[in-house]
């Protein structure tokens, strides 16, 4: 059934790549403790800052519309997600190349097809409106 409680944005829903649903697919990264055997902190800082300049870089060109750290306390060595604004792991892969602290294998990257709303990526121009603190 047709939601009539609010009024359809075809253009709008059209430049997000909605489907009927309002949905559409992306690429969810679940990124992992790596197997890498890096101890030095003056690298692993430097790989982070890495990481971090990566996320910023993503998120400003629309592919990267999640990020974020999970709590160290967990049984799975879960360290923090990613939703890109992509539909292919190729596509994912490609983007997490760039990533020195997963090329380094510091952070191991596991890839799942996910199914959202279409219109994740609107929120991520007004993140910089409620941050008062940059990374």
């Amino acid at each position: 059934a047709q939601n009539t409680d609010s009024p359809y944005n075809k253009q709008l829903a059209d430049s997000l790549g909605a489907d009927e649903y309002g949905m559409k697919q992306y690429v969810l990264v679940i990124l992992k403790t790596g197997s890498s055997q890096i101890t030095d902190k003056t690298i692993l800082d430097s790989l982070f800052a890495g990481h971090m300049q990566n996320i910023i870089k993503l998120s400003k060109q629309g592919k990267l519309v999640v990020s974020g750290p999970i709590t160290k306390k967990n049984d799975n060595n879960y360290r923090g997600i990613f939703i890109f604004n992509v539909t292919t792991f190729e596509e994912a892969k490609a983007l997490l190349e760039a990533d020195p602290a997963v090329k380094e294998k510091v952070l191991n990257a596991e890839l799942y097809q996910w199914y959202g709303s279409a219109a994740l990526p609107l929120y991520v121009p007004f993140h910089d409106n409620i941050q008062l603190k940059k990374f």
